[in-house]
């Protein structure tokens, strides 16, 4: 082994086993991430590799610490995401964006971005009445926007929280399923009743109510129609917040229809209470793999004539 160009020693033998993670996990990780050798003797830490990498690696160590000893609970998904972060930008304080708590889960796991467009994501919705998210899938665009209106919920900033997804029908029309409102729509909302029990109502319903005092949420809308979209927007009431989330490249309507989200992309770019925040694959935060799968995806689309 090369001879250590780097020492950083902790003072805390707990933080150290944090830090490192179990079965040295989190250093594994840094290791593959960073092209460097990460060794461990109690609370030291050694790292050997090129000069730029070793330095960076360092200041990655350096700031999870800082982290962990603000009790932040530092898991293998954060060191990822965390490593994203420091390579796109070496100058970047992880603090800045992992410690800006959204809501603490009924098991005691702060909610947080987890990096710079997520950070820029909650700030927008917690700036502006109306936001768009859009992008590719596992880049938290709904779980954030979730935890924002269940925040808001507790602190009685709003009064409610309504769910909305378009109902897109492959074959049979809602009318013709089996069941009352709640259970023909029922499979439509499934991904957002897994993240809250609450107030729910299909977008097809919404037609002629104001909402006052809500925090909406307009999940997959990449499915919306031109209608649609504009009917959504224009039921918004005083004192509410509306989010609305869609990934462009997952569009289930029919051939030749237009996305009322692509196209309130650029009609409303410009309308100032408006922010569209968008969302690539290097913010995905699930398996790595995802990320990948994300890519080779885009890459066979844009091949195609």
């Amino acid at each position: 082994m090369a001879e250590p160009s780097a020492r950083l020693e902790l003072l805390d033998n707990d933080g150290a086993r944090t830090l490192a993670g179990g079965r040295s996990e989190n250093l594994k990780l840094i290791e593959q991430r960073f092209g460097v050798h990460i060794g461990q003797r109690g609370n030291v830490f050694l790292i050997s590799g090129e000069p730029d990498r070793v330095e960076l690696a360092e200041k990655l160590l350096g700031q999870l610490n800082q982290l962990i000893q603000r009790k932040y609970p530092l898991g293998l998904e954060d060191v990822e995401q965390a490593s994203k972060v420091l390579l796109a930008d070496p100058a970047a304080d992880l603090k800045d964006i992992f410690l800006d708590t959204v809501y603490v889960t009924n098991r005691n796991r702060p909610v947080t971005p987890k990096g710079f467009n997520q950070k820029a994501y909650i700030d927008a919705i917690r700036k502006h009445d109306i936001v768009f998210g859009i992008g590719p899938a596992g880049t938290g665009k709904t779980y954030l926007a979730m935890a924002m209106a269940v925040a808001s919920l507790v602190e009685r900033r709003v009064k409610r929280i309504v769910l909305c997804r378009p109902a897109v029908e492959a074959g049979e029309k809602l009318g013709f399923l089996p069941g009352d409102l709640a259970e023909k729509v029922s499979p439509y909302l499934r991904p957002l009743y897994d993240a809250l029990h609450d107030l729910v109502a299909p977008l097809a319903f919404m037609r002629g109510r104001t909402l006052n005092d809500a925090f909406v949420i307009l999940d997959e809308a990449q499915n919306t129609t031109t209608e649609q979209m504009k009917m959504f927007l224009t039921r918004l009431g005083f004192g509410s917040k509306a989010v609305i989330t869609g990934d462009a490249t997952q569009t289930d309507l029919p051939v030749g229809k237009a996305s009322g989200m692509l196209e309130a992309r650029q009609i409303l770019r410009d309308v100032e209470g408006i922010r569209f925040c968008e969302f690539t694959d290097r913010d995905v935060v699930r398996h790595p793999l995802v990320q990948e799968v994300v890519r080779a995806y885009e890459l066979a689309a844009s091949k195609k004539p």
